[in-house]
């Protein structure tokens, strides 16, 4: 049976290339969508007789005193699948509008199984996305769960690793019908891998293990992002975790999370087993971040020069030379900065140790920033 939203969006794609007055009819002979507003919900029995037996119905001006609720056109039954969902009604003089019956029927049949498989492929994409979360948050298996991956036709015996893709919060909407049903469609094609949505901003991806390790990680999210900056301008962040036993997998769930943290500083794909300072820094409090940025760099944080130049002096490794030829000043104005940033923080960026409590205090101000 036809739902009355669907009966609508059929009127209104039909509409766009035929002029005459349309109705889509239920099997108990409602009227559940009509271009003439009057009509709805009226009994339409032309209709009714048409989806009993299943045939093709013109009804002339005579039978308009005939038969109740009708009025002269054509009536044609909607199949799907074999059987009869519906009828649908062009109102007109026969001898013209008769010729419009095929194409109407096909057109209105077509909507439906493009509407049907749509719905086929939302219901799976939300239940593999269940199905994913209920992996990543579980260390024991229950037996609804195996039933469950064996539905899915998921493989639970081969090692895994975790992806975790971040796209922010631009274009929202866009991302979450048109983008994400592209991305899915064209991605999951790959047997080993699962791809999921996850939340408003965020997918993640489930590779199998195979011989090529990190490297084929790095192919597939290449693939993903070049795909998506090519057809959407879109930059991507990508966490990767470790590969892990299935029955671990949440294991490498948390290092995908850790990973991206660090990732989405510069739009980048960062592999968990690569990090190292960061790895620690992700588990220091916020508030805890927040006192260090205030011991260490408040006192120069309204100075964009101080600031940018102790950036630039750590990127180019504490060369005097090359920090000075990258912020176009003279070497005695760098020696200048570098003095007064010592004199407001009390750390004196030359010293290794008080350079790395500046590096940290950068660190922790960025991530402030961001959040």
């Amino acid at each position: 049976m036809i739902r009355p939203s669907l009966a609508h969006t059929i009127i209104s794609e039909v509409r766009k290339l035929l002029d005459e007055d349309l109705i889509v009819v239920d099997p108990s002979g409602t009227i559940i969508a009509s271009t003439d507003k009057e009509r709805m919900g009226s009994f339409h029995e032309g209709a009714l007789i048409s989806y009993n037996e299943r045939r093709r119905l013109i009804i002339t001006q005579d039978d308009e005193s005939k038969l109740t609720g009708v009025k002269a056109g054509i009536n044609l039954p909607i199949f799907f699948q074999d059987q009869v969902v519906g009828v649908i009604g062009i109102t007109g003089d026969p001898s013209k509008v008769s010729a419009y019956g095929e194409l109407l029927r096909k057109m209105t049949e077509l909507l439906i199984k493009e509407k049907y498989y749509a719905e086929q492929l939302e219901w799976h994409a939300r239940t593999l996305e269940a199905f994913v979360f209920d992996w990543v948050q579980q260390k024991e298996w229950t037996r609804s769960f195996i039933n469950q991956a064996k539905m899915l036709h998921i493989d639970l015996t081969v090692s895994r690793q975790v992806i975790i893709g971040y796209y922010g919060q631009h274009n929202r909407e866009r991302i979450q019908r048109e983008w994400w049903i592209d991305v899915s469609q064209t991605f999951t094609r790959q047997k080993d891998g699962l791809l999921v949505r996850w939340g408003n901003d965020r997918f993640v991806m489930l590779l199998a293990n195979k011989a090529e390790g990190k490297e084929r990680a790095v192919h597939s999210i290449q693939q993903i992002q070049k795909y998506i900056q090519n057809k959407y301008r879109h930059s991507l962040s990508f966490g990767v975790g470790q590969s892990v036993c299935p029955q671990e997998l949440y294991r490498s769930f948390e290092q995908a999370e850790r990973a991206l943290a660090v990732a989405v500083r510069t739009q980048s794909i960062v592999f968990e087993e690569d990090l190292r300072l960061d790895m620690c820094l992700q588990d220091v409090k916020k508030q805890t971040r927040v006192d260090f940025v205030q011991r260490t760099l408040e006192p120069i944080m309204k100075d964009e020069d101080l600031l940018e130049t102790l950036k630039t002096f750590i990127a180019r490794n504490q060369s005097f030379k090359e920090t000075a030829e990258t912020l176009h000043i003279h070497i005695n104005t760098l020696h200048y900065r570098l003095k007064k940033m010592e004199d407001k923080t009390g750390l004196n960026p030359r010293d290794f140790h008080d350079l790395t409590t500046l590096y940290l205090g950068l660190l922790f101000l960025e991530d402030n920033l961001k959040n």
